[in-house]
């Protein structure tokens, strides 16, 4: 695996690849199963597996939360070596937004509910930096998860939008044996908060947003919402302590 932390030295690697395939997983780090699978199905469907490691600031409302947010290039880079990967781009703040940066891409009626309403601006630096990786790496595929279904649905219509030439490639959500789906913010979570958390997961498999709202009744809630994404999902997100989760699951086609 090359590791490389300019747009200059990425070009570069690219160029040297040869021909081929590129599959692109765009990550923020703290690896997981849910990481695992997306590298997986990445490297079984491409040439070229291409992987990015930046804890994007854009796509924070808080300073705190960026800078909780685990981080730990090392460990990262050997699970994303053990896994395949062909080029690690982990790129410092100031090489994505230089001084004098000012460019940005809204995905306006996507980004408005659900989380968008809770994170203001948060897709607006989803977008961007998706945005940016696809013209940098011109991928063939671009592998995200099921878990993220709002994120998912903001990125595929800006690629739509803006006629790049990337197919989405969606992986179902990894869960743990409980149910609780695979998050790095799931480090947080006390013994008690992850007992409390389960009733997310167990909320959400009714696959009814009456039920599911039943069962959460007592948490702390942030909305519980059938969403007209590809495919439909009912999603929700619930504060556990100082932690805040989101799930969903598909109410209809393939993915769980």
């Amino acid at each position: 695996m090359r590791l490389v932390r300019t747009v200059a030295e990425l070009r570069a690697a690219l160029a040297a690849s040869g021909e081929g395939e590129t599959g692109l997983v765009p990550t923020m780090g703290a690896y997981h199963g849910g990481h695992l699978a997306l590298l997986r199905a990445a490297r079984q469907e491409n040439d070229l597996v291409v992987v990015s490691l930046f804890v994007n600031p854009a796509q924070f409302d808080s300073g705190d939360d960026l800078a909780a947010y685990p981080r730990d290039e090392e460990r990262d880079a050997r699970i994303a070596a053990e896994e395949g990967t062909d080029i690690l781009f982990a790129p410092a703040v100031e090489e994505l937004y230089p001084p004098g940066y000012q460019t940005w891409i809204d995905v306006e009626e996507l980004s408005r509910g659900l989380e968008g309403a809770a994170r203001p601006g948060h897709f607006r630096g989803v977008a961007t930096v998706c945005c940016k990786l696809f013209n940098l790496v011109r991928p063939t595929r671009a592998y995200f998860g099921q878990k993220d279904a709002q994120q998912v649905a903001v990125v595929r219509r800006m690629a739509r939008d803006l006629h790049l030439a990337v197919e989405l490639r969606i992986v179902p959500t990894v869960r743990d044996e409980d149910g609780l789906a695979l998050s790095s913010r799931n480090a947080r979570l006390s013994p008690e908060d992850r007992r409390r958390a389960l009733a997310l997961p167990r909320a959400l498999a009714t696959r009814d947003p009456e039920r599911a709202r039943e069962l959460l009744d007592g948490a702390a809630v942030d909305y519980v919402e059938v969403a007209d994404f590809e495919p439909r999902v009912l999603a929700a997100a619930i504060r556990v302590g100082d932690t805040r989760l989101i799930d969903n699951v598909v109410l209809e086609g393939d993915l769980e």
